[in-house]
């Protein structure tokens, strides 16, 4: 697997199928940022209510496909299911089909979000439930202070990036501000 962190302001994005995954699957990419089209040929209310605009009601064509970069498809029986998958990657758009290895071409990795930090953790699809207890983990090991902290990390690189201060000064000022705030152990004096 390659890591990749996809920028939804660079990606045209869609979901597509039926039932409670879809909406589940919508509100975790809008909380991350995109605005996807919803492609749903029998939506509940709730998806009618969630798709805001963006709700389609059917399920996609070739057409439709060849504007997108990534699709998640969730919710429809296997041969819908590889149809549309078969016919996004002729598009060339990436394809995630919930639970179905053979359909996807990427996997979304299980996601603790503190501000700009995005931290994922991913089993390539052989173990949601372990990538979920890995989740858990990385949100132990990283609170929320992070963002808060991310901030300030960025404006004192900004600041001294301005000053013309090498990088390796920009680390150790990285660290000593996540050790103030108590979110690294504090970096032991030279000798």
């Amino acid at each position: 697997m390659i890591p990749i962190a996809l920028d939804p302001a660079h990606a045209d994005t869609a979901v597509i199928g039926r039932g409670p995954l879809v909406l589940r699957r919508l509100t975790q990419l809008r909380t991350l940022g995109a605005d996807p089209l919803v492609f749903c040929d029998q939506p509940d209310e709730a998806l009618m209510a969630a798709g805001q605009g963006r709700l389609l009601r059917r399920l996609p064509n070739r057409k439709d496909l060849r504007a997108l970069q990534a699709v998640w498809v969730a919710g429809l029986d296997n041969e819908a299911a590889a149809a549309i998958a078969a016919d996004a990657r002729a598009e060339k758009a990436l394809v995630n089909v919930e639970d179905v290895l053979p359909f996807c071409d990427f996997h979304t990795p299980a996601i603790v979000q503190r501000g700009a930090l995005l931290l994922t953790a991913s089993t390539g699809g052989a173990s949601p439930a372990g990538a979920k207890l890995a989740r858990e983990a990385l949100e132990a090991a990283f609170p929320e202070d992070w963002s808060e902290a991310l901030e300030e990390l960025a404006a004192a690189r900004r600041q001294a990036r301005a000053a013309g201060i090498a990088p390796p000064l920009i680390f150790a000022q990285a660290q000593e501000i996540l050790a103030r705030r108590g979110l690294l152990p504090p970096t032991p004096p030279a000798h």
